[in-house]
């Protein structure tokens, strides 16, 4: 992994990205995931042909490729401004006015990596939660990368992460979560018109806290320069907790899925999302 950084960062931003863009767009088709983003693409758009289907996946593996590599080399592209055409910034400032917490979801779409920038900018210290890599060496790494977007701290998925994510929030801080896996343990909502369980953990906190739910995405335009946008979610909130947690839910997963719809070769396919 450390070699993979050095050579990264040997070649060079532009380079890095467009030769592991290249190399995973080439090599995806090999992996075994490779059948089941076909599979989820025939469920997605039935409309489409095979070879419509294999170049969009094909394409989200090059995404994938080029994501990886940007992620060794995040300190040059966030010294890089001319990269960003940042239209979020303006819509996380207006949520730091209110004066409370923020729920910032996103998704594995364009390069998801970049997306607490925004928020940083707007003036918050996003706390994240992440999946630990079991290699401890590997871990450190990922972290120390990572880190920089996080002023407020990443913490470990685990039964201690929802209380810290809750308290950074209650305390007027945002917490950002990458809501569009499969949550075995979530609510069930349609996702490309099929049903899947969703986290409501973001419908929760919100709801919870009365904060702000904004979710944003990072588009890739050309090679390694991104748009960054996001919308307010409302959220829903009567007498019914539940009922209110489920429709929130709904709103983000069929939000998420209209941005896929615009460009699903920058979504990650190869995701058990459905069970």
């Amino acid at each position: 992994m450390r070699l993979i950084a050095g050579l990264c960062r040997l070649l060079g931003l532009d380079a890095a990205s467009a030769v592991s863009g290249a190399v995973w767009r080439t090599l995806g088709p090999f992996n075994r995931r490779h059948r089941r983003a076909l599979a989820n693409l025939a469920q997605a758009f039935p409309e489409k042909t095979p070879a419509e289907r294999e170049r969009i996946a094909r394409a989200a593996w090059e995404n994938l490729g080029r994501t990886m590599a940007e992620g060794f080399l995040l300190d040059r592209l966030l010294a890089l401004p001319d990269r960003f055409d940042d239209r979020a910034v303006p819509v996380f400032a207006a949520a730091r006015a209110e004066g409370r917490g923020l729920v910032a979801v996103s998704a594995h779409y364009g390069n998801w990596e970049l997306g607490a920038k925004s928020v940083v900018e707007a003036g918050f210290r996003p706390m994240a939660v992440y999946r630990a890599v079991e290699n401890p060496h590997v871990d450190a790494l990922v972290r120390t990368v990572r880190e920089p977007l996080y002023p407020g701290g990443l913490v470990s998925k685990g039964p201690e992460a929802p209380r810290k994510l809750i308290g950074h929030a209650r305390s007027g801080e945002a917490v950002v979560i990458m809501a569009d896996l499969r949550d075995g343990n979530g609510v069930e909502v349609p996702f490309f018109g099929r049903p899947s369980r969703s986290t409501p953990f973001p419908a929760i906190v919100a709801r919870l806290l009365d904060a702000p739910l904004i979710a944003g995405r990072v588009v890739r335009t050309k090679g390694a320069r991104f748009e960054m946008l996001c919308e307010r979610i409302e959220v829903a909130r009567t007498g019914d907790r539940d009922a209110d947690v489920l429709a929130t839910t709904a709103a983000v997963t069929a939000l998420f899925e209209r941005w896929i719809r615009e460009r699903p070769e920058q979504w990650m396919w190869s995701m058990g999302r459905w069970r």
